[in-house]
């Protein structure tokens, strides 16, 4: 319950909607009833069993009273018009609540629908919120793919399992109770002995409901793994090929999805229960109505006449389908709700990277970068350990080691993708977790060993969060990273589509227009983690001239790997498991005779 009360959250800004929904729907079922009891004087004229004299009664909220007048005036009209016209009129009446009873039907729906896909927009945009406000960290632990089940399959299911429940679960358990309440007043007695027998169906029915859920939520996982091994299988599909591993993927996938599918066979079988078991069980109760009625006019002890007890079965037997599409919906809402649980594990998800109470308005960089006794760790596997560097505004800091050594993690807790274990980082003496995270991260610009574009134009993506940039600006910077020509090149220049990832360019190419987006942001601070690595000698010279000069008056943090492109960097630290081991300029490392100096030997013989 505690999942559809946080569904229920949604539909509340849509109450008005819904109102009118429950309203239209309530005289949509008057309506109904209205016409279904124009059954008993249709049989009695037909049989001619109401042809005594009645006097008008008061008016009043009791069947005998009710059925009395209308017998009355029947008669009246009879009297006057003939059987004929009486049974014409009869018929113009059933005809015209039949229209406003679908015409009242089809309003409620109207109503409904802004209900429906409203709630699940709302539900999409909260979740892509959430996936953006997430921190890093929370994406190293889960599955991409898992999420995106979650964003797309399991927001389906709240929609056809619940919201779209929503008009069986407002109509027909609004049905049965006014045509119980009318069949109350028809025969109380009848009535009672059907309140029950509906009891024991619902007991049964709803046993078998509650082990849907288990089983529901089981098979969203699995989709979610499914869709995992989708997304890697896209995306390393050149090293699948590559390494004749697509059996082995093949098996992988097949064993999923023939996991998934016996889940999903059994998730079916107990759900398809819901119908034959809801019909026999309807079907059980007319028979045993048609008895006990039955009983009571042979033997003269009932209040009904034998056309009112006719009628009163043809009101019953419209229960029986409502009891069934509310018995089904419920089996779809068990299913919706395994999803619900699913999706709020991601709206619930901790947010640990957020602006503390009172944060600073921090809008440019004067003084230093420093790194105070920094620890930092993995789950329980540390990455940096005692880190103490000092970076003066306008220097060029080199960061140098082998693969692991915590390079880019060191990069990273800059603007604070995550946080710091132990220790502080300060910028112009204000620690970084007391500065708002927009203005933090508003003072660098990111350059990544892989370019990480978008499905957009060449200018798009190199005005990537700069929206109000001038197709001037964005060349300027396109000429800077050598890209402006190889773009000119394309079919429309900078409005061309680039593809998915920026798939549809070489790899240098996107690493130049990664760099232009950095480019364009002029931030104070640059981040270069292995910018040239993509890139061909001849582009890997110029782009790094153009860096050189961006560099300029800049705070500049590289990561490298090739050290003859940071020969000429202000400090050069080199970490090893975690630790800077070494730090000062090209000569001093080299003249120091350790770590840096064996990496550049190895280099230059290479």
């Amino acid at each position: 319950m505690q999942s559809f009360r946080k569904i229920l959250v949604y539909i509340i800004p849509y109450w008005t909607r819904l109102a009118l929904n429950v309203l239209f729907n309530f005289l949509s079922v008057l309506f109904g009833l209205f016409s279904l009891n124009m059954v008993i004087p249709f049989v009695g004229m037909l049989f001619r069993s109401h042809h005594d004299a009645y006097e008008l009664m008061p008016m009043k909220l009791d069947f005998e009273a009710l059925i009395n007048n209308f017998y009355y005036y029947m008669n009246l009209l009879t009297s006057n018009y003939g059987e004929l016209a009486a049974l014409v009129f009869i018929s113009v009446v059933v005809i015209i609540t039949s229209l406003l009873k679908n015409g009242f039907r089809y309003l409620a729906l109207y109503h409904l629908a802004p209900v429906r896909n409203g709630v699940v927009k709302d539900m999409r945009n909260d979740i892509y919120q959430k996936t953006l406000e997430l921190p890093l960290a929370y994406y190293s632990q889960g599955r991409k793919g898992d999420i995106i089940s979650r964003m797309t399959n399991d927001v389906f299911q709240i929609e056809i399992g619940v919201v779209q429940s929503l008009a069986v679960v407002i109509r027909d358990p609004m049905t049965v109770i006014v045509y119980m309440g009318w069949l109350m007043l028809m025969s109380p007695m009848l009535t009672l002995f059907v309140l029950v027998l509906l009891p024991i169906a619902g007991f049964i029915i709803g046993h078998i409901s509650r082990t849907l859920k288990p089983t529901a939520l089981k098979s969203q996982s699995k989709l979610g793994m499914i869709l995992s091994v989708m997304e890697e299988t896209l995306s390393g599909l050149r090293i699948i090929k590559a390494f004749n591993a697509e059996d082995k993927m093949r098996r992988r996938f097949r064993s999923l999805n023939s996991l998934y599918t016996r889940i999903m066979n059994k998730l079916y079988r107990r759900q398809d229960l819901a119908s034959p078991v809801s019909e026999f069980m309807g079907t059980t109760v007319v028979i045993f109505i048609l008895l006990f009625g039955g009983a009571m006019v042979i033997t003269g002890n009932a209040t009904l006449p034998p056309e009112a007890f006719i009628g009163y079965l043809g009101i019953f037997s419209q229960i029986i389908q409502p009891s069934k599409n509310f018995s089904k919906a419920w089996y779809n809402i068990q299913k919706g709700l395994a999803s619900a649980e699913r999706i709020e594990q991601v709206l619930t998800a901790e947010v640990t990277i957020k602006d503390a109470p009172g944060a600073l308005e921090k809008r440019d960089f004067q003084k230093e970068i420093v790194f105070d006794r920094v620890n930092f760790r993995y789950e329980d596997s540390y990455v940096l350990k005692d880190i103490n560097i000092r970076i003066r505004k306008g220097q060029k800091v080199a960061l140098v080691g082998q693969s692991g050594a915590g390079k880019s993690t060191f990069v990273d807790l800059i603007p604070r993708f995550f946080d710091v274990d132990d220790g502080e980082i300060r910028i112009d003496g204000i620690p970084v977790r007391d500065i708002r995270i927009k203005d933090l991260r508003a003072l660098m610009g990111n350059v990544n060993q892989e370019p990480i574009l978008f499905n957009d134009t060449f200018f798009n993506n190199i005005a990537f969060g700069a929206s109000e940039a001038t197709e001037e600006e964005v060349v300027r910077a396109a000429r800077i990273a050598n890209a402006h020509d190889f773009i000119m090149e394309s079919t429309l220049g900078y409005h061309t589509n680039i593809g998915d990832g920026g798939g549809k360019l070489s790899g240098g190419q996107r690493q130049r227009v990664s760099i232009a987006r950095a480019v364009l942001k002029n931030p104070p601070i640059l981040i270069l983690d292995e910018a040239t690595s993509s890139l061909d000698t001849e582009s890997e010279k110029l782009v790094q001239e153009a860096l050189m000069n961006v560099m300029q008056n800049r705070t500049s943090i590289v990561i490298a790997h090739r050290l003859s492109t940071i020969i000429h960097a202000d400090l050069i630290c080199v970490m090893h498991e975690g630790r800077i081991v070494e730090s000062g300029t090209h000569r001093e490392l080299i003249e120091a005779n350790g770590i840096y100096k064996k990496l550049h030997g190895l280099q230059m013989f290479s």
